[in-house]
Formats: structure tokens, sequence, C-alpha cells
């Protein structure tokens, strides 16, 4: 079960789209689970073939239980990533294991990471034998020794998909689905269960054959929910929304205690954006026009890669930068509470490309269909609260990210320029930022490119 966001301590298996005997790459969506604020499709950390379902369809179990065993091409079976605290760790680490690299002959010193995940796991080095270059203990190396610590044996070849032998108390029969089941969304699946639908009994729709929710209704003959159905509907919602608000609870509760925040703010003048929007949206499609929301996110992206101390995480007491800038975007749900899911590698997008995945992140957000990936990359966040009407935003840190960027609404001010008064659309920005990895001098340096690059938007 990975860690799928700062603030997940277990999760639900909601439905299983692959089998004993198929075969998987890395990245292809195996499982749908269900957390404390969406339901999220979880992509496989390796590329072999399914040896054995371990958690059942409908039961909670807490990060790091092993959920499937996956044996790699040669048979050597995918070793589990047991998920440490999320504090510890960067969100990639959350999500998947760290690769082996090759051996070498000579010992090598243990880094503080792999120090680190050693005593959270109880292993002592000592008794480590180191696989990476030069002989030095890998991630992999430290889990493999807690796999045998905690007496989970590693076996040369997988047992046949007919026969899967039972690897944990937890492993249920109706855990593996059948052959050629067509996929059910979850959505499809509660209503169902909520008008007495056999799922199996009803013809899915939806792309490769899912069955829907339309489909479940046609097949119940209920063109609308029942009173009971839809109260039962209700009560899920409220349940829902009350544990993901527990859950933000928890994780900003943590952010403010953990985290010594600073903020400082600016305001951009923007009629150099807006005049050049209005100007390139002439020569788009109405389906591809930007929005100002487009440049202010590319404008972020590329301040942080200019200003690198601000794009990273804060892990085992020190700074450490992120490769690339993946910036999450905070998104408001229809039912209350909010997701940050992460839109890859901004800095390196064409606007048209960032307003497109920025269209569809919201709406799968809103519907659910996120994935894991998407929910534990972000180097950088930022919030826009200017379609409320606020003309700013203090927000708090998703650990163990060091920044937060916020946009307030684009309004039009009385501006001088050149000895003259004018009015001119601008916009406040803020930044919340970790004094424990920056302090206000390099947080001005950020805010001040920012406002540089919104005066060149044909550059963005």
């Amino acid at each position: 079960m990975p860690v799928l966001g700062a603030d997940m301590d277990e999760g639900t298996v909601l439905e299983w789209m692959v089998k004993p005997g198929d075969e998987v790459h890395k990245g292809d969506v195996i499982a749908v689970v269900d957390t404390a604020k969406s339901a999220i499709e979880v992509e496989s950390f390796s590329t072999g073939t399914i040896e054995q379902l371990v958690v059942g369809v409908g039961e909670t179990v807490p990060v790091g239980t092993v959920l499937a065993l996956i044996t790699e091409p040669g048979g050597e079976r995918a070793k589990p990533a047991r998920a440490a605290p999320a504090a510890a760790r960067t969100p990639r680490e959350l999500a998947e294991p760290e690769p082996t690299a090759p051996a070498g002959p000579a010992p090598h010193p243990v880094s503080p990471v792999i120090r680190h995940r050693a005593h959270e796991l109880g292993i002592d080095l000592a008794a480590v034998h180191g696989t990476g270059r030069a002989g030095a203990v890998t991630r992999a190396d430290v889990e493999r020794a807690a796999v045998a610590l905690h007496q989970v044996p590693e076996q040369p070849a997988a047992p046949s998909p007919a026969a899967p032998a039972p690897r944990h108390p937890r492993s249920r029969p109706e855990a593996e689905p059948r052959a050629g089941r067509a996929r059910v969304t979850p959505r499809a699946r509660r209503i169902a269960a909520e008008l007495g639908v056999d799922l199996a009994a009803v013809t899915g729709t939806g792309p490769a054959g899912a069955v829907r929710e339309a489909d479940i209704r046609q097949a119940a003959g209920a063109g609308t929910p029942a009173p009971a159905a839809a109260a039962s509907a209700a009560r899920s919602a409220a349940e829902r929304n009350q544990s993901m608000r527990q859950a933000i609870a928890r994780l900003m509760a943590r952010s403010k205690r953990e985290i010594p925040h600073y903020y400082v703010t600016n305001t951009a003048d923007m009629t150099q954006s807006m005049s050049w929007l209005h100007d390139r949206n002439r020569e788009l499609e109405v389906s591809q026009r930007l929005v100002p929301a487009a440049l202010l996110l590319k404008a972020a992206a590329l301040a942080a890669r200019q200003v690198a101390e601000l794009n990273g995480y804060w892990v085992d007491g020190a700074f450490r930068p992120a490769e690339a800038v993946h910036l999450g975007v905070a998104i408001s749900l229809r039912g209350g509470g909010l997701l940050t899911p992460a839109i890859h590698d901004v800095a390196s997008l064409e606007l048209g490309d960032l307003m497109a995945r920025m269209r569809d992140l919201v709406a799968r957000a809103r519907s659910g269909r996120l994935r894991g990936s998407e929910l534990t990359d972000a180097t950088i966040t930022v919030t826009n609260l200017g379609d409320q009407g606020v003309e700013s935003v203090y927000g708090v840190i998703y650990p163990p990210q060091v920044a937060l960027v916020g946009f307030g609404r684009i309004t039009e001010r009385p501006v001088a320029a050149g000895g003259l008064v004018g009015a001119r659309p601008v916009v406040t920005t803020t930044l919340a930022a970790d004094h424990r990895a920056t302090d206000g001098y390099t947080g001005a340096r950020y805010l001040t490119a920012m406002s540089d690059l919104l005066q060149r938007p044909e550059e963005l």
C-alpha cells in the first residue's frame, strides 16, 4: 500500500484491475485504492507477472502492507516497498522502491538517508550485505533485510497462478478477479451495492467494456436513485467529507507544528501579460484559449527553477533539491475539501500543453480518477483563489515540501509609471516558505523572479 500523500495512514482496496498470471509493466494501473480524500489509481512499481493478490477487495490496510506479489523477468520476486513515515522521505520515495545499483567489490560508507531508513525498520547495518556500486548498501538491501527480519520468505520461482500459495492472513479468494471480468468504476460499484444489482449480470458500455453508473441504473430499472439509496449516498458523501477534513487537519496541524513558516508578498504588474494573452487568444480556437492561471503557473515553475532552494524537500534535517519542477496545484472538490495533484515538469511545457494538463487534472480530481504518482510527486505547491475574489492568500506548506505559492485576484489598481498614474491590472503573489531551508532573502528573490517573468509573457 503506497503512501498517496503525506497525510495518508491507510487505504482500502476498491478494485483489482489485474489477476494472477497477468503481465504488467512499471506504471500500469493495477488497482484502485480508496483514501481519506479520493479513490486513487495505483500503478505497478515493477515489470513482471502478477503472482498473487494478497489483500482482498474491501479490505483496509496500513501503508506499507504488501498488496500483491509480482515475479520479475528472470524469476525473481519484486521487493515490496515498505513505507516509512511520510515526513522521512520525499514523495517519489513514498511511492516506489529505490533501484538497486550494480554490485562492486569494495565496501562503501552508508548514506545518511539509508542509515535513517535502516533505523526506522530496525535493521543492523553491520549485518547487511551491500549490492550497490563499490559495495554500497542501498535502500533495496535494507528493505530486503527487513523482509527477512519480518519472516517473509523469498522464493526463487512463482507458484502457479491457478493455485497461489497463501501469503497473508488478509488474503481472500474474492481478491482475485474472475478471468475476463470487466472493469467497474468505484462509483458504479457503490451504486450497485445500494440498488442490489449483481455486477456479473451487467454489461458495461464504458471504455473497454467498463461498467459505469448509468449501466447499473439501467440494470436496476431506476432512472433516479430511490429515497433510501439517495439517503445512503448522502451519508457516504458526508462521511467521506468528514474523513477528508480530518486528514487535512492532521497534515496542516503537523505542518504548522514542525515547519517554521515565513511569508513574503509582492504585487506583480500584469499589464504585459494580459495584453499578450488577449492577442494570443484571438489566434486560437475557443477550446484552446488560455486563461491567466496558465501564465501564473508557468511563471511560478520557471521561478522555482531559477531559485532552486525552494524546489524540493526537507528530509532528515536537510534540504534535498528536486531535479525538475513538479507543480502541485490545490484543487477544491465540489463536495468539500481539496486535493493537490502535481503537473509534472511544468518548466518545460508549452503554455498550450500546460493549459490542457491543467484542465485534465481538475476534471479527473473532481471525478476521482487521479493516479498515485500525481499525488506524490509535487516539489512545490501553488494555490490560486483569485477566481473566488480573494486578493491574497497565505498558505500552509505541504510537508516535506519547503514552499507554497499563493495567487490572488487580478484586479485594476492605480500604478505610477513614468511619472504618470494609471489603472493597471496587478496580482498579489505570496510565498510561504520553510525557514529551516531558506530565509526571507531567498523568498524575495523568488517573488521578484516571478514578477519579472510576468513582464515577458512571450518567453513563458
